[in-house]
């Protein structure tokens, strides 16, 4: 009786919550709801700031200064106000993972197979923590249906890494190993990790002490926050052929009880939190959900793959609300500011669309894209066929396609909002804040 006493006490005196973070899409629920209101029209690029390599990662804001990662292997921290470099931390390989802050602490996973915590003022080491068996992209024959049958390719949209969550004393994230990890926030020591089938790209969404992440094994899995047991998985679909429609790269979000997340399976889902049991499901034509919903006013935001679609669904019944042509496909993940919600697309535009009338407010166009040294956009922000002739007539002509979005500043980096701007990378090197 004593001993049960004593727990209930600890409990009272350390209660597991989620600690006050600035980290992907917004919170460790990743609903991507921002208490600042964005832009309803655009005033133009407050700064740019360039960074050597491309920008995959997304920003957190905290603070007064702006972090995120580039594919130059540096994390950058950046003043919100002028755009000028603070400090930057070289890794031993390229950053893809956007970071979280917390309690004077920048969390993120580097391509090296490493996961630093540093100190968000000076950029000094903390602690770090080597996974057990590094990076890697997911990999497969004949993946996309590319030939040679028989050969092994990594893929190539396979673009960012898992982004951690601090909660309690803990920060959680998934790894190319196929595991997902908790360890001690203050520490770095290894708490627990759970393995999966596959390399784990999602961001663990943390709530009621259960973790919520999805891997490229098809599971989507609800582990226990404290030990890593698994309460739960939720299976989806799987493409044994040309390894396409299967896999999570969407983060979930957590809302009022229900899980919400897309899944290259080409649906989007609604979970029941607490059992895992489906609520409903939207499929999207054979097209990739990559972003991570955001969930707001009874309402789930989200972009598709190739039908080149921005959706609102009811987040009760998953019925659609609108649908809006972005001429390219999305891969970003939403970021809802009000009565705005602001989105990048392949094509080197963000979109801001007002969510009460269902249009587009505006847009912003990278100089990459205005630019188009390759020409592989038409004028209105659509694929130029002809620009995308294969080279190699195999599958090497993937990571071409993919070298000619960069070359027009693609946005695959989810949005910030604070204070009124617009945080988010561009391929083209740049950290844009837009006003």
């Amino acid at each position: 009786m004593k001993r049960l006493t004593a727990g209930l006490c600890l409990l009272l005196i350390s209660p597991q919550t989620a600690a006050a973070q600035e980290t992907f899409h917004g919170s460790a629920a990743r609903t991507g709801v921002y208490s600042s209101p964005g832009p309803k029209q655009l005033g133009g690029v407050k700064w740019a700031f360039k960074t050597d390599g491309a920008v995959v990662s997304s920003p957190a804001v905290s603070g007064g200064l702006v972090f995120v990662g580039s594919l130059d292997t540096n994390l950058y921290a950046v003043d919100q106000e002028t755009g000028a470099q603070k400090w930057r931390f070289k890794t031993e390989g390229p950053v893809a993972s956007s970071p979280a802050v917390a309690d004077g602490t920048v969390y993120f996973g580097g391509n090296d197979g490493v996961f630093y915590a540093l100190a968000a003022d000076t950029g000094a080491v903390r602690w770090r923590f080597a996974t057990e068996r590094g990076e890697r992209r997911f990999e497969a024959k004949g993946l996309h249906g590319t030939r040679p049958r028989a050969q092994t390719a990594p893929d190539p949209f396979d673009l960012f890494t898992s982004s951690p969550a601090v909660y309690g004393n803990r920060v959680y994230f998934g790894s190319g190993d196929g595991n997902v990890y908790a360890l001690d926030a203050q520490t770095g020591v290894l708490q627990w990790k759970f393995s999966t089938g596959e390399v784990v790209r999602a961001s663990p969404a943390v709530v009621n002490n259960t973790v919520y992440v999805g891997s490229w094994d098809s599971y989507l899995y609800a582990l226990d926050a404290e030990t890593g047991v698994e309460r739960w998985r939720f299976k989806t679909g799987e493409d044994p052929v040309n390894h396409n429609q299967v896999g999570f790269q969407s983060s979930p979000a957590v809302v009022d009880g229900v899980l919400y997340v897309g899944c290259r399976d080409a649906h989007v889902y609604a979970l029941d939190a607490a059992t895992g049991r489906k609520k409903w499901d939207y499929y999207t034509s054979k097209a990739w959900v990559m972003g991570t919903p955001a969930v707001g006013g009874g309402a789930v935001y989200v972009g598709t793959g190739d039908t080149r679609k921005f959706l609102a669904l009811d987040a009760k019944t998953g019925r659609l609300r609108f649908s809006l042509d972005t001429k390219t496909a999305l891969f970003s993940s939403p970021a809802l500011a009000g009565e705005m919600i602001y989105v990048g697309a392949l094509n080197g535009r963000l979109y801001a669309v007002d969510v009460k009338e269902g249009k587009l407010a505006w847009e912003f166009q990278t100089e990459s894209s205005r630019n188009d040294p390759l020409k592989v956009l038409n004028p209105d922000g659509t694929r130029n066929q002809a620009g995308f002739t294969p080279t190699f007539f195999d599958f090497q002509d993937m990571y071409v396609t993919w070298y000619r979005y960069f070359s027009v500043g693609a946005i695959v980096s989810s949005p910030v909002v604070d204070r009124g701007v617009v945080y988010f990378g561009g391929t083209d090197g740049f950290l844009y804040a837009l006003r």
